[in-house]
């Protein structure tokens, strides 16, 4: 996605580490203090997302004695295209951003060292997917619904992807381009799962046969087309997340048997000049004040389920309990085909 919907949200109260990408020269120069060891940098890649309350950063650089510095190219695919394109001459330490969507295309380049955090929760052990990359939020990616607008017209609202399909529905949703977007992506992996990979171009052929509008980032899907956000726009379902009917009081909601789920890894990366300061980077990302903060600061659920979550999200921003799911080994060996398959199925209808 060109821009997070977790980002968003969470300039308004946190202090926004992304910061441009720099030299590997300038990295390096900066990667020890006066004494040569008391003070290091420890560089991090990041997705555009990525923002932390200022005083736990701090807490982090008086605790650890590393200065945190990030650089934040784009979404997680492009994060993990930065990786695989310095991998013979690395300029950072470590990476956070990395989703089960991409995962396999970082760990079949060799880009990440094995790393296991002592601080890892026994509820996120289900996320793991190698020794290389450590799960540290979560979140579902769903179709979700204006409550105020259906029932200001009258209709019953849609419950499943089939529902969605239909012509008096179809015309309703505005979706991502799944070759621009993250969260595009991930419903098109949703709509695999859902209708297989024999049938997934049937179903997307139906929803813009029937009028589904397709935007190229979450954005302007949700924040101007989507009438449940503030630009008050004209379709009323459109491809967001579950935690997004926490800033609505209620007003608008997710639809459950829609919702695929997306897990955030971070990892130590490959070459590091400090590897030390990545695997104290990733210890911190798990500790229960950055998980507390995630979902206000990211709009992720923290992967420690003994975490409480504000009250908001507790009442309005569950999870699905059974989201639909494409093997990540599949996703990164056909990712490009099922993209060109789309794309050119969308061309052929504009």
């Amino acid at each position: 996605m060109s821009r997070s919907h977790r980002a968003v949200l969470a300039a308004l109260t946190t202090f926004t580490l992304a910061l441009g990408a720099c030299s590997a020269a300038d990295q390096r120069s900066n990667n020890s203090g006066t004494d040569g060891t008391a003070h290091k940098t420890v560089t991090i890649l990041t997705h555009d997302s990525f923002a932390l309350p200022d005083e736990l950063v701090q807490r982090f650089e008086e605790e650890s004695g590393y200065t945190l510095k990030t650089t934040s190219p784009g979404d997680a695919g492009v994060v993990v295209n930065q990786l695989i394109l310095t991998k013979d001459h690395p300029t950072v330490d470590g990476v956070y951003g990395i989703d089960n969507y991409s995962a396999h295309s970082a760990l079949n380049e060799g880009v990440l060292v094995a790393y296991t955090s002592d601080h890892l929760p026994d509820s996120a052990e289900q996320y793991v997917l190698d020794d290389a990359l450590t799960p540290i939020d979560m979140g579902d990616v769903c179709v979700n619904v204006d409550h105020r607008w259906f029932a200001d017209h009258g209709m019953e609202e849609p419950e499943t992807l089939a529902d969605l399909a239909r012509p008096e529905y179809a015309k309703l949703l505005v979706v991502e381009n799944p070759a621009t977007s993250s969260p595009g992506f991930a419903f098109l992996t949703a709509t695999i799962a859902d209708a297989g990979t024999d049938g997934y171009l049937d179903y997307w052929a139906q929803l813009l046969e029937g009028g589904a509008k397709v935007d190229d980032g979450w954005s302007d899907a949700y924040y101007t087309d989507f009438s449940g956000a503030d630009g008050q726009g004209d379709y009323p379902l459109v491809v967001s997340y579950a935690s997004s009917p926490a800033e609505t009081d209620g007003a608008t909601g997710s639809l459950e048997a829609t919702c695929t789920r997306q897990v955030e890894y971070a990892g130590v990366v490959a070459g590091a000049t400090n590897p030390e300061g990545a695997q104290a980077f990733i210890d911190f990302m798990l500790s229960d004040d950055v998980q507390a903060a995630l979902p206000e600061s990211m709009y992720m659920y923290p992967v420690n389920s003994m975490i409480d979550l504000p009250e908001q999200w507790a009442a309005n921003a569950s999870l699905a309990e059974s989201p639909l799911l494409v093997d990540p080994q599949e996703v990164a060996s056909q990712r490009e085909t099922w993209i060109k398959d789309w794309t050119e199925l969308f061309e052929s209808r504009s």
